[in-house]
């Protein structure tokens, strides 16, 4: 398996969607896709009308053509269909579908990849909408244009484009032999353990990030550093950047950002997971992925069946 194929296996990755630019540029093709175009709501706590079942979304035609200005262009799926995304706060009352919200991490441990994939991506693009509404050179108002897409300051002397940010951040399972490295939050579920985790700095590498990380949090010095595979991760806006690490110096000493830190030998770990003394992040996170993946290569494929899989 190459490192992509690596990458389609985590949750949110692989989204099968056209983001179409070009369409973003023409106010014609977005009038002319609107009225049979799926409309992904998003209110401002990141949840969507639905339930365990799916989505309650409505399509372009049940809204009107004036709603297409509050609207953000998400792309078409293989079938041509449409896609776009708009806050609730934009509708009337009348106008949301009366269904409850769910939001998007139980719509991941539900739904199919494609309906929670199109929320995550619509949630992201929203939120970033949200926190882009003044110009961060001068502090002026902005305007949206590109269907969404653009952020650009209304002053004349400044008319700075803002686009989409996303928070690079890396994710280790750091081993040492049979053993792997996970840490807990003191803000995290009791008993949950995962792998070392943090946001890239400026001037920075990712794989100098990684090493930074690893010592800051648990006081490890690594030895070999590699890619293993990346995921979109909309909570709120990162992309996750996941690596194996083999451990050159394995003392510990925890940092200021973890309660604690230890090192599992794997059959002790999957015991330490059936016993509830330990619990794993949930299925739709990398770190999950990180953590089975190491598991299989140290004891084979039937380690999985062992573990719950909530």
């Amino acid at each position: 398996m190459d490192r992509s194929e690596a990458s389609l296996r985590n949750r949110f990755s692989g989204l099968p969607l056209d983001r179409d630019e070009l369409s973003r540029l023409s106010e014609s093709a977005l009038e002319a896709l609107w009225p049979t175009a799926q409309v992904v709501l998003v209110d401002f706590e990141g949840q969507t009308p639905g339930d365990d079942a799916g989505p309650r979304w409505l399509h372009g035609a049940d809204l009107g053509p004036a709603r297409l200005a509050d609207a953000s262009f998400l792309g078409k799926n293989p079938d041509q269909a449409a896609w776009f995304a708009l806050p609730t706060e934009r509708l009337a009352p009348g106008e949301l579908p009366a269904a409850p919200r769910i939001d998007l991490r139980r719509a991941a441990a539900h739904w199919p990849p494609f309906h929670s994939g199109v929320f995550a991506y619509a949630k992201a693009l929203l939120l970033w909408q949200s926190r882009a509404r003044h110009c961060g050179a001068c502090g002026a108002a902005t305007q949206l244009v590109r269907a969404g897409h653009c952020a650009r300051c209304r002053n004349p002397d400044c008319a700075l484009q803002h686009f989409p940010r996303t928070d690079a951040a890396i994710i280790v399972l750091v081993s040492d032999g049979d053993r792997a490295l996970l840490g807990r939050q003191r803000s995290w579920p009791e008993r949950r353990w995962s792998t070392l985790a943090g946001f890239v700095e400026p001037g920075e590498s990712l794989e100098d990030a990684v090493r930074r990380e690893v010592g800051e949090e648990s006081g490890v010095t690594l030895d070999s550093v590699r890619y293993h595979s990346s995921q979109p991760w909309p909570f709120p806006g990162a992309l996750m950047v996941g690596f194996r690490a083999v451990a050159e110096d394995p003392r510990i000493r925890v940092g200021e950002e973890l309660e604690d830190a230890r090192w599992f030998a794997a059959r002790d770990l999957v015991a330490a997971i059936r016993s509830d003394a330990v619990r794993l992040p949930p299925p739709i996170s990398i770190s999950r992925r990180l953590i089975e993946d190491w598991l299989v290569e140290t004891l084979g494929q039937a380690a999985l069946a062992e573990l719950p899989q909530d």
